[in-house]
């Protein structure tokens, strides 16, 4: 995931060479303990025999937790029946599959360059070359430093030739080299792989030989080690300097160079990498080329010195950063902590802050824009994977905050929100509650994975709300004294004196999030208290049902009952547990003869056969997986970044191969999962995986709107239906669908700069447009066989028009509700 990242705290590791683990074992033994070291180790067994039994009480008071949970979801689905409860963990059992593929999907993101595809890129483009080899009258532009570290033939033949661009001669003793087998080596050298398509069979023998000639080189990444750690061959410096710096050495005198020495930090690198793993170093490279800078420095002898501004990029960082460009290693126990930099802004807003030093994750995401500024993705996605793996409670809110800035990461706050979703128990029951923003409170609650009971999620929601009006007193009112606690804060305020009114004000938009009717037990004190504050719109069904909610307990948890009641329960770990549980106690006490007459069927992706339209539900819960996925759309503007065609065809293919993983197909085999849902999940993560935003996913999902059929090889409009030809006139019921004619689109190049094509609404599928449409055909018995189950949650058109003759029919005699110019292919037949 990203590049690789050690953030150890130690200044060098040990397991490079074998000298150093000798040196470490002579060390070892020979080290004499003292009583002064068995009283400090007495003391770290003290110690980490309290912190294990304090891990042992927080497990112990997390199960205990959890078994309270469960008790309550036992008692209270202790009298439905085999069936109810079996149809209920379908239910959870679909979450769960959801739940893996938002996973995946949140994870997506453009997988980094490696050094070895960036060293490909640097040979096939030929930037920043020094070297000319000739063979066989064909000039190979080349690297010094890259191949004389890599093999001791050329080590011995540059070393001879001192000149600035030299044209070399290359003669080698083994027959049979040709100039493709040639350029085969060198990139072999460059990018320690070598390519089976170029070289053939009968041309092994000979690599053999000539691998002897040149000899074999170390293995790539050792290599690059050595020219980071020695400096050898180098033709650049990295100078680390600010502005006092460059004044202290403009009044030094002339002769003097000690203060410049002094006040800078220099550090050797060579051009062929920083040119091949950075675009910003490559354009300042080639720039200095054009204008004939290196020609001074190859006169004078001297490497390239490249200026960075230590107040953007601090010299603290320089050796993680030369670190990551080498290697694709991001460690940060290489950050020189006692430098003399100036203070960067991360520094700043610690100590504004109160924080004495800088964590890991602040580290982190300072090094993280470094990256973004450099253009250099392995160094970015690193920071990313520290950042992500070292959120805690205490640091949630600082994440969210900075990955929610221009600045900041957009997976790292999806990493956020995601932590904040499986431990929101914990922030619920901490200060950092309250310092939750409304909208990420609100994403939070409107996911179905949430981890928390509808109780946790109500007294959450009831504790933000009263603090947030707490503040908003505090506003109002004058404190006493200045620059202390506010006088409000210090005399408390009780529960009753504060204003209902206000307060539902406040949680207009997060009560209406929390699914009263999953309140368990249904009896709780704080949600009587709720209603009596009159802070719930619409109390639980069994507190208004006429027989006390006995016949509505089931219909709120599980489909097919009463849709109007439905409300899809959360995939809470405790409730699913104790729901499997209970169903085998039944199955062992055998009650278990109901569920031989229960056989799941597909009741996913079911049209609205009335008005054909998208239902909201559909909308709500795919928001509830990917909050937002159309957040980065200009509003000004209207418009998304569109791919060209050929873009588009490799992320066709890309979807197609992801709709052929495991967990996918078995997402679709699920019975009360919906389609569309994972479909629009493969579609996004698509969408990421190629590095476009997210508003994207619409261009997949409505293809028909931004390209021709001519445009995309494969590309077929899903929404066209053709109207049978032969069809004779009939009074049956035509329902049409308005599908208003399409612009021509506007070609978009690049996703990063280039232009767009206006939004518009997305055209809403019919059910055979389905991808799976042939597999929904194959069940077309099994529903049949339950049209009992259907009944419940398709609406029965007979009743809902109750006749025929009464309804003003539309056929071809008849005006067309809608454009004149709109294309009529989208008809339905009933």
């Amino acid at each position: 995931m990203g590049a690789n990242v050690s953030f150890v705290e130690g200044s060098q590791s040990c397991t490079g060479s074998p000298s150093k683990l000798q040196t470490f074992s002579r060390l070892a033994h020979s080290y004499t303990v003292s009583d002064t070291d068995l009283a400090g180790k007495d003391k770290k067994k003290k110690a980490s025999k309290f912190a294990t039994l304090r891990k042992k009480l927080i497990r112990a008071r997390r199960h205990s937790r959890s078994c309270d949970y469960g008790r309550a979801l036992r008692e209270f689905i202790s009298s439905w029946s085999v069936r109810d409860i079996s149809t209920l963990i379908h239910e959870y059992e679909a979450l769960i599959a959801m739940k893996e593929l938002a996973i995946t999907t949140n994870l997506a993101r453009p997988p980094a360059n490696s050094f070895r595809h960036d060293f490909s890129h640097l040979y096939d483009f030929k930037f920043c070359t020094d070297i000319d080899l000739v063979y066989k009258g064909v000039c190979f532009p080349a690297h010094r430093a890259l191949l004389s570290i890599r093999s001791p033939f050329f080590r011995d033949i540059l070393s001879r030739n001192h000149e600035s661009f030299p044209q070399i001669p290359i003669k080698l003793r083994t027959h049979g080299v040709d100039i493709v087998l040639f350029s085969v080596l060198l990139r072999y050298l460059y990018t320690d792989t070598l390519s089976h398509d170029e070289l053939h069979i009968e041309n092994r023998d000979i690599l053999l030989k000539v691998a002897t000639e040149l000899g074999m080189p170390n293995p790539l990444d050792q290599d690059l080690q050595t020219l980071l750690d020695t400096g050898d061959y180098s033709d650049a410096v990295l100078v680390f300097s600010s502005e006092l710096d460059l004044n202290e050495s403009f009044s030094s005198e002339a002769g003097s160079s000690d203060g410049f020495s002094r006040t800078k930090y220099e550090l050797p690198c060579h051009k062929a990498v920083l040119a091949a793993r950075s675009p910003f170093f490559r354009n300042l490279l080639l720039r200095r080329a054009r204008s004939g800078e290196d020609l001074t420095d190859y006169a004078l002898n001297a490497p390239t010195r490249i200026v960075l501004d230590d107040s953007v990029i601090p010299r603290r960082y320089a050796r993680v950063l030369l670190h990551a460009i080498y290697l694709d290693v991001v460690d940060l126990s290489l950050i020189m902590r006692g430098s003399a930099s100036m203070c960067s802004l991360s520094e700043v807003q610690a100590i504004v802050a109160g924080k004495g030093q800088m964590t890991v994750v602040d580290e982190a995401m300072e090094m993280y824009q470094i990256g973004q500024f450099l253009d250099i993705p392995a160094l970015s996605q690193g920071c990313e994977d520290i950042i992500a793996d070292n959120i805690t409670v205490d640091n949630l809110i600082s994440v969210l905050t900075w990955s929610a800035e221009p600045h900041g990461s957009s997976w790292v706050s999806r990493q956020a929100l995601h932590f904040l979703r499986e431990e929101f128990i914990q922030v619920a029951n901490s200060p950092v509650l309250f310092e939750l923003s409304k909208s990420h409170l609100i994403e939070t609650l409107s996911s179905d994975l949430l981890q928390a009971g509808e109780l946790d999620v109500l007294t959450a929601v009831m504790k933000w709300g009263e603090h947030h009006l707490v503040r908003r007193i505090e506003k109002r009112e004058p404190n006493l004294l200045s620059h202390t606690a506010h006088s409000v804060s210090k005399k408390g305020v009780k529960r009753r004196d504060l204003n209902d009114v206000e307060l539902r004000d406040i949680l207009a938009e997060i009560l209406p999030l929390v699914r009263m009717d999953h309140v368990l037990p249904h009896n709780s004190d704080i949600l009587t208290s709720a209603i009596r504050r009159g802070l719930v719109s619409t109390p639980p069904s069994h507190m208004i049902s006429d027989d006390g909610g006995t016949n509505q307990i089931a219909s709120a948890w599980i489909p097919g009952k009463n849709s109007g009641m439905f409300t899809r329960p959360r995939l809470f770990t405790p409730y699913y547990e104790e729901a499997k549980s209970v169903l085998e106690d039944r199955q062992m006490s055998g009650q278990d003869h109901e569920l031989a007459r229960v056989r799941p069927i597909q009741i996913s992706s079911i049209p609205d056969t009335l008005y054909m339209v998208e239902d909201p539900q559909y909308i709500q819960q795919f928001m509830t997986y990917n909050p937002s996925p159309l957040h980065n759309i200009d509003i000004v503007s209207g418009t998304i970044p569109v791919p060209t065609s050929e873009m588009l065809r490799l992320m066709i293919q890309r979807e197609q191969e992801l709709q052929s993983l495991p967990q996918v197909q078995r997402a679709f085999s699920q019975s009360f999962i919906d389609r569309r849902s994972v479909m629009c999940q493969i579609k996004l993560r698509v969408v990421r995986e190629f590095g476009w935003p997210d508003a994207t996913v619409d261009v997949l999902q409505n293809m028909q709107y931004y390209y021709d059929n001519e445009r995309v090889p494969g590309f077929v409009d899903r929404n066209y239906h053709a109207t049978p030809s032969k069809r004779p006139p009939s009074p049956r019921l035509q329902l049409r669908r308005r599908k208003t004619a399409p612009t021509k689109p506007v070609q978009c190049v690049s996703p990063l700069s280039s232009p767009t094509k206006t939004y518009r609404p997305p055209l809403i599928e019919s059910p055979s447009s389905s991808p799976n449409s042939d597999h929904d055909n194959s069940r077309s018995a099994t529903l049949s066989s339950n049209r009992s189950t259907l009944s419940d949650t398709m609406p029965d058109i007979a009743m809902a028009t109750a006749s025929v003759n009464q309804l003003q029919l539309q056929d071809e005699y008849g005006p067309d509700i809608g454009d004149e110019g709109a294309s009529r292919h989208g008809t339905l037949y009933i």
